[in-house]
Formats: structure tokens, sequence, C-alpha cells
């Protein structure tokens, strides 16, 4: 199964080790195609690496794991340069990178600069309040909020404590993922986008969409996460607690799918004309792939195939682009459309692997 995607998928992939093999793939595309980033500035530059490292890790060509080795010298100058990194999205950008690196190839650099930003990510979490603050300078007000993204930023956090037997990365990932999972998920099992706290008491204020369709909708991305982010939580917390949790918020995801089974930006919407979210939807894969390792469940990896099988299907760019899936959503409410986003690029692939080589050890 997925042959043709995976074929397709790689296809692109080597062919943009050409023009980008000294800078990384823009946050989304335009008119299906990415740009060049060379600045290295954003969140997203993990995901390019990280790519290039499952393409190696499939193939074994060394073009795949030089290109990355490359990129990630890139972000290694970053990590120690200060640049860009007052964000929660550390995990994003060296999970996929250079821990990827140091797990596959034993780059001492990789490890060092892993350790860098695992120790930037902690300076930003808030004893007032017990959590990670995702953006910004952690003395404006406005400022003191989280979002759910941000439990997918935690397994850098649990990896260092593994890697350098200093508990005070996983303490911290741990009281973050706990206080995250209190606030954001509504009694419905929906999901808020950002939650604020009162930055002199640490006290809940509200939660809020930033790219969703409303502070009360269920903003497509954001419940992958959710999936996700508790299924990576699983792995390294064990708290059986949480199963029933992920299985709620699961069963939120899949019962707002459409008939292709791939969502809407926003799961308020289950018909019509509104754009999709095809990274959600990989996204999500990959999370019910995780947790099915431990609890194992027919009815969630049923859909998890069908959503793949639809993104193969119905979703994969043509020949005039150098992204791989159509129909991702950045965010709507400041003006995006479908597009290739790099991120959906990224979990497509790695859904892919999880299915193709289930041995496969994830750089989460």
């Amino acid at each position: 199964m997925f042959d043709k995607a995976l074929k397709f998928s790689l296809e692109k992939i080597k062919k943009n080790t050409v023009e980008f093999s000294d800078g990384f793939l823009s946050d989304e595309s335009s008119g299906y195609i990415y740009k060049k980033n060379t600045e290295c500035t954003s969140w997203t530059e993990g995901f390019w690496p990280g790519m290039l490292w499952l393409a190696y890790e499939i193939t074994n060509d060394g073009v795949f794991k030089n290109t990355a080795k490359g990129l990630d010298k890139i972000l290694q100058k970053r990590i120690f340069s200060r640049q860009a990194i007052d964000t929660h999205d550390l995990g994003f950008l060296y999970t996929l990178s250079c821990v990827a690196e140091y797990k596959i190839c034993g780059d001492k650099d990789a490890r060092r600069a892993a350790i860098e930003a695992a120790d930037r990510l902690v300076l930003r979490f808030h004893e007032k309040g017990q959590f990670i603050q995702a953006w910004g300078r952690l003395d404006e007000k406005e400022n003191y909020r989280l979002i759910i993204d941000c439990l997918m930023n935690l397994p850098l956090l649990f990896w260092a404590s593994e890697e350098t037997g200093d508990m005070k990365y996983a303490d911290i990932a741990k009281r973050h993922f706990y206080t995250a999972i209190d606030c954001v998920v509504r009694e419905d099992y929906t999901t808020h986008h950002t939650f604020y706290f009162d930055s002199e008491t640490g006290e809940k204020v509200k939660g809020v969409t930033r790219q969703g369709y409303s502070d009360n909708s269920c903003w497509a991305r954001g419940q992958a996460w959710g999936i996700y982010g508790i299924a990576l939580a699983y792995k390294y917390l064990r708290d059986d607690k949480l199963l029933e949790l992920y299985n709620h918020i699961t069963d939120c995801f899949i019962e707002r799918l459409p008939e292709d089974y791939v969502p809407y930006w926003d799961m308020v919407f289950t018909s019509g004309g509104e754009p999709r979210d095809t990274s959600a939807a990989a996204i999500a894969a990959c999370g019910i792939m995780e947790m099915n390792k431990y609890f194992e469940n027919k009815k969630y990896m049923e859909f998890a195939l069908k959503m793949m099988q639809s993104l193969e299907d119905n979703y994969l760019t043509d020949e005039s682009s150098n992204g791989i899936l159509t129909d991702g959503m950045y965010s709507k409410p400041d003006g995006s459309e479908p597009e290739c986003n790099v991120w959906g690029d990224y979990f497509f692939l790695e859904a892919l692997i999880r299915l193709i080589k289930p041995d496969w050890k994830m750089y989460w």
C-alpha cells in the first residue's frame, strides 16, 4: 500500500535537493511552488531536513543525508547565535533536524545544538501558570499564553533528559503538558488554539483561536496536534489516564470528517465549499499510528488509513509543483489560500514511513 505516494514524495524531495541544498522550503507555497528561505527565522525550518532524514532512512541515498547535514549546520548556527529563538517552536526546529541527525549519524555537534535548544526552551517556562510561553518576550503581559501546538515541542525536552540524565527538562515538559490539556480541551473535547493566563497570578483567563474560525470552533490542525501530542506524551509519561482523553479527542476529530476523510480547515464545517487542511489529516494519522503502538484500536487505524488513502488519491500535486500535498491551509483568518505547506508534506511522509517501515524509530 501507498507505494505510489512514497515514490512520488521521494521524487519531489530528490528534485528539491538541487534548489534547496543551502536553504529551506518556505512555510507555504505560492501557486503551489515553494520559494527558497535563506533567512532561517521561521518556526518551520526543521521540516525540510526532517523530510530529508526520512528519505535517507528509506533509500540510504547519500544525497539526502548530505543535504540534511548541511541544513542542520545552518540551524546549529541559529541556536548558538540566538537568532529568532524567542519561541516555543524550538522543538519543531531541532527535533526533526539535529536530534534526527544525532540519532541516525551520532553527530556530536548536532547533539550539542539540540541540547542548547532544550536549554533555551526551558527558559520560557513560567512558574506562575506552569506553562511554556508560546512566543515573544517573556516580560510582556500580552504574550502570557500557551498554544496547543507546543505539545509537539515537548519531545525535545524529554529527549534531553534521556540524553543528559538531567530531569529538569522532562519535569518542565510534564508540567507544561498537564497544564495544557487542562485548559485547551473543552468539555466537548474540542480544543482551543491558544490559552491566556494572568501574568501576576498565573490563573487561567481565556481560550481563543488565532487560526480557526472562531473562539468556540474546532480548528482542525489544533485538534490534530492534540491527537499526536497526547500520543507522544504517553510515550514518555506512560500515564494510562491519558487514553480516555486521547480517545475522546480522536473521536471528536473523526466524527467531523467529511466524506473523503480530509477535514475542512475548521471542523465546524463538515460539508460545503470551505477549504480543507490536508496537513491536519497527515498529523492526525501520525498520532493515531503512534498511539496504536501502545493501545491497539482498529477503528482509529481504519480512519488513519482512509485519510492516507484519500491524500494519495485526491491531494497529490501535479508535475508543475515542487510540493507534495495540495490543499494545506496555513491560516485562513490571515488570508491564506489552499497551498502546499512544509509541515503537511513532512507529516505525510512520516505517516508513509510509519506504514511502510513499522520498525522506524521516530525522531520525536
